[in-house]
């Protein structure tokens, strides 16, 4: 059994959203304040968690930020803060996936089974990427290029790792997008891809003006280029 970790202070939603998974089969601990969170999270084992953004006595953002100091564990903001900037923010801290209210019960249920899917699938994959001189250990999360370790973003990680993972195959942005992120296109657009992949390309780029290793293929979308 799943165990899920939901911390969220809006009664009405707890009830409705607590009934709905569990009648998934998931079992389910809930914190209504950052505290209440702090000290759960401390002493639970879970396998997803699901984070408001506005707490009574504190921000999602910041919760993300110390789960993500310990743990890989998926992580989906559930949250009336629906402007890009919020969205962006809480995917390059950690955050996973990141639903707006109002939302439809199906699509919720559907992301996180996607989510426990991704991990389960992560867990069992192999637990280092290596070559054009990167290597990313999986299981610490850390990217090295050529010995020298790397500060990327969630977001920058997750996008590196997926084009590690599909080296010479051409992705689209559609594809990019819905693998990592499974947002709608009205959040997380082409635009925003874009403006993530000439940050990533910075940092493990020799020359970003002239990209070798993410390479764009015109008209269909980028690729790792480990060719000769």
């Amino acid at each position: 059994m799943k165990h899920i970790f939901f911390v969220e202070d809006d009664l009405s939603l707890i009830s409705g959203l607590s009934f709905a998974m569990k009648k998934q089969g998931y079992d389910i601990d809930i914190a209504r304040t950052s505290l209440e969170a702090k000290v759960l999270w401390e002493k639970g084992n879970y396998d997803l968690v699901i984070l408001d953004v506005s707490l009574p006595d504190g921000s999602g953002y910041d919760l993300c930020k110390k789960i993500r100091e310990t743990s890989k564990i998926p992580i989906m903001f559930l949250t009336a803060a629906d402007e890009e900037a919020n969205i962006i923010m809480g995917l390059d801290i950690g955050g996973d996936d990141y639903m707006t209210k109002p939302f439809k019960l199906a699509v919720f249920l559907s992301r996180i089974n996607a989510l426990l899917r991704r991990s389960d699938n992560f867990n069992q994959a192999n637990t280092e990427l290596n070559s054009n001189n990167i290597k990313v250990q999986l299981l610490k999360g850390k990217v090295n290029k050529n010995g020298e370790q790397l500060d990327l973003t969630a977001s920058e990680y997750k996008l590196l790792c997926l084009f590690m993972e599909n080296p010479d195959i051409v992705l689209s942005a559609e594809q990019i997008l819905s693998t990592l992120w499974d947002c709608n296109e009205n959040y997380i657009d082409n635009n925003t891809l874009t403006v993530y992949i000439r940050r990533l390309r910075t940092k493990i780029e020799d020359n970003p003006g002239e990209p070798q290793k993410i390479v764009t293929v015109r008209r269909m979308g980028y690729k790792w280029n480990i060719g000769e």
